[in-house]
């Protein structure tokens, strides 16, 4: 929604006469759309990780490399325009407030080619095949589904030492 609204108001922008009177209030109306749209992302990421280090002891997440996806994966926008590292910092922040854990699991562990039944690395994994099946002990699970058991059971055996 606000995405359409700035599109506009660019639209409108390209439209003035440089440096005159309305291309400098149009100017201000951007900025201020710019502003309420970070204000809305920090507040949505500081409500959601003050619910998730209140509900959780610790969390577990895998440290990915956000702009290496955005330009790799041809996410684009998406993906930049997220706040991931911001959410982060501040989970990070706010867990250790509490006293809890907060765990980061390496960016090269390969989650969602290890099979989280029996523990099989499969050597390549496309993106788009969407389910992963193990060859060794016949699991069919979603793709995203594995990845998360296996960083969440990595991230039970880093608590456990």
């Amino acid at each position: 929604m606000l995405e359409g609204e700035l599109k506009k108001l660019q639209k409108s922008l390209s439209r003035k006469v440089k440096f005159f009177k309305n291309w400098y209030k149009q100017k201000a109306k951007i900025s201020k759309l710019h502003e309420h749209i970070k204000n809305c992302r920090r507040d949505f990421l500081h409500k959601l990780s003050k619910k998730l280090s209140k509900e959780h002891n610790a969390v577990v997440i895998e440290d990915l490399n956000m702009k290496g996806m955005s330009q790799a994966l041809n996410f684009g926008k998406s993906v930049g325009d997220n706040g991931w590292g911001m959410f982060l910092r501040m989970l990070e922040y706010k867990l250790m407030f509490l006293g809890k854990q907060f765990l980061k699991i390496d960016k090269w562990f390969p989650s969602s080619k290890t099979c989280s039944k029996c523990g099989n690395v499969k050597e390549e994994l496309k993106l788009s095949e969407r389910s992963y099946k193990c060859e060794c002990c016949g699991i069919e699970i979603d793709r995203d589904y594995n990845a998360a058991l296996n960083i969440k059971n990595i991230g039970k055996e880093m608590l456990k030492y």
